[in-house]
C-alpha cells in the first residue's frame, strides 16, 4: 500500500518524494500529525501519520480490554478518510483502498534493562536468597516501567481515492479534529503537477484553501 503514495508522487513533475517528508517515530511531537497528499489526474494518494497519544490518548501497549477497544475504534475511524479529510462533493471522490496500522518502537535501552534486571548480585554471607530475589524483582519491575514509558506508538494510514472531477477540489475540510480531540495540528505536504507545497492546519481553523494549488 505504501507504493501507492510513492508511485503517485514520483510520477508527477514535482521533484520532492513523499518519503523525504516522513517523520521518524522517535522524533514525533504529541499533538502534531503529518498528511502527505499526491494528485495525479483522477487519482489521489494520501499518507497519514500521527502519534498514538493524538489518536487514542496513550502510547503504551494495549494491555487492557478498554485500551484495545479504543485502538479498534480509532482504526475503524481512520479507515474512513473522506469523513476525516472532507473533499468537495462536486469532486465526486470515492475511496478505492485504505490501510491503517499501529506502529510501535522499542526503547534502545531494552537490552540494557533486561541485563540489569537479570544481573547476578553477590553480597555478603548474611544476604540470603530471598533478599536476593526481591532485589532482582524490584529492578525488573522498575526497568519494565521505564521501558514502557519510553516507548512510542504511531498510527499510520494510506489511502487511494478516485475523483471524477478533481478540478473541483478547491479545499479540504478537516473533520479529523472533531473525531480526535487530542490532535492539535496537521503538517501537510501536497504534490500535484503544479509542484510541491506545504501547509499547516490547526484545531480552530479546519478548512484548507487549495485554490490554485492543484
Amino acid at each position: 500500500m505504501r507504493l501507492i503514495v510513492m508511485t503517485a508522487a514520483l510520477s508527477l513533475s514535482a521533484p520532492l518524494a513523499l518519503a523525504e517528508e516522513k517523520r521518524d517515530l522517535d522524533a514525533h511531537e504529541h499533538g502534531v500529525g503529518a498528511l502527505n497528499i499526491a494528485f495525479e489526474g483522477e487519482d489521489v494518494a494520501i499518507e497519514f501519520e500521527a502519534p498514538g497519544a493524538d489518536i487514542v490518548g496513550f502510547e503504551h501497549a494495549a494491555t487492557h480490554a478498554e485500551d484495545r477497544a479504543k485502538i479498534d475504534a480509532a482504526i475503524a475511524a481512520l479507515a474512513k478518510p473522506l469523513e476525516l479529510f472532507r473533499l468537495p462533493d462536486a469532486a465526486e471522490c470515492s475511496l478505492v483502498a485504505a490501510e491503517v496500522e499501529l506502529h510501535g518502537e522499542e526503547d534502545d535501552d531494552h537490552d540494557d534493562h533486561e541485563e540489569h534486571a537479570n544481573e547476578d548480585h553477590h553480597g555478603d554471607d548474611d544476604h540470603n536468597d530471598s533478599h536476593h530475589d526481591e532485589h532482582a524483582e524490584e529492578h525488573a519491575e522498575d526497568d519494565h516501567d521505564e521501558h514502557e514509558s519510553a516507548s512510542h506508538t504511531e498510527f499510520h494510514a494510506e489511502y487511494q481515492l478516485a475523483c471524477a472531477a478533481p478540478g473541483a477540489i478547491d479545499r479540504i475540510e478537516f473533520g479529523y479534529f472533531d473525531v480526535f480531540p487530542n490532535a492539535e495540528e496537521l503538517e501537510i505536504q501536497l504534490i500535484s503537477d503544479k509542484g510541491s507545497k506545504s501547509f499547516e492546519v490547526e484545531r480552530g481553523s479546519t478548512v484548507l484553501d487549495l485554490k490554485g494549488s492543484i
